[in-house]
């Protein structure tokens, strides 16, 4: 169950209102005092398809990933979020029930601003207002760009464009090759449209041709310019 926990309320405001630069003294006001962070665990869900929005959510520490549940009830992972991201908002400005669910990778901390409030300060704001303008515009534009990739990529060129996302998103450890984030082989057969027999006999190609190496869910990208060139050739 999520927890309330011990990160400042202040620190992340200052870390989350640079965004949304100028805020005036009284805005920070009601955003400090309006403002929840909580804790979820790992595999913990922040919320479910068909619930009704009520909250903007800032992923302020750890990984989380927005998903939607399949006819056969195999999910499939639309986006990865990282820290100091939005997320949980679409569906308020859309009018409509959430569409997707969310659940955090590993353990993390969310912060809640009530949307209603939100929504009033972007008719104030209007740093504020064309923050969000171009945050939904650029997920649109990656959106688009996954429905083509997986659409008209092959097998290889899926995975490969997906390990290259999951590392210009969440970088590499200090040994400069080690991903951040360590996934199951269904997670990374999701995010790469595919079964998970398929993710798993790729990465082992991947891993022969000295690409990639494995150590459980630890995969290091040793040849990073040979594995965007597959996902780029597809």
């Amino acid at each position: 169950m999520a927890t309330e926990i011990g990160i400042s309320k202040v620190e992340a405001i200052k870390i989350i209102a640079a965004l949304w630069h100028p805020l005036t003294k009284a805005q920070r006001k009601v955003l400090l005092k309006s403002m929840k962070i909580r804790k979820f665990e790992k595999n913990e869900v922040i919320y479910r398809g068909s619930d009704s929005p009520r909250d903007l959510m800032c992923l302020v520490f750890g990984k989380v990933k927005v998903y939607k549940e399949g006819v056969s009830g195999r999910s499939h992972i639309l986006r990865a979020i990282k820290s100091i991201d939005f997320f949980g908002y679409r569906a308020f400005f859309a009018e409509e029930d959430y569409k997707t669910s969310a659940m955090a990778i590993d353990d993390c901390e969310v912060a809640f601003f009530p949307i209603e409030l939100i929504a009033n300060m972007m008719k104030e704001n209007n740093a504020m207002s064309m923050f969000f303008v171009k945050h939904l515009a650029k997920l649109l534009g990656t959106s688009d760009d996954r429905t083509v990739s997986l659409t008209q990529k092959h097998i290889r060129g899926r995975l490969a464009e997906t390990l290259i996302f999951l590392k210009d998103c969440y970088g590499v450890e200090e040994d400069g090759v080690t991903l951040c984030i360590y996934l199951s082989r269904e997670d990374l057969a999701s995010m790469s449209n595919m079964t998970t027999n398929n993710a798993i006999r790729t990465l082992s190609a991947f891993a022969a041709e000295d690409l990639i190496e494995i150590d459980g869910r630890k995969i290091k990208i040793i040849e990073d310019k040979d594995l965007r060139k597959v996902s780029r050739i597809g």
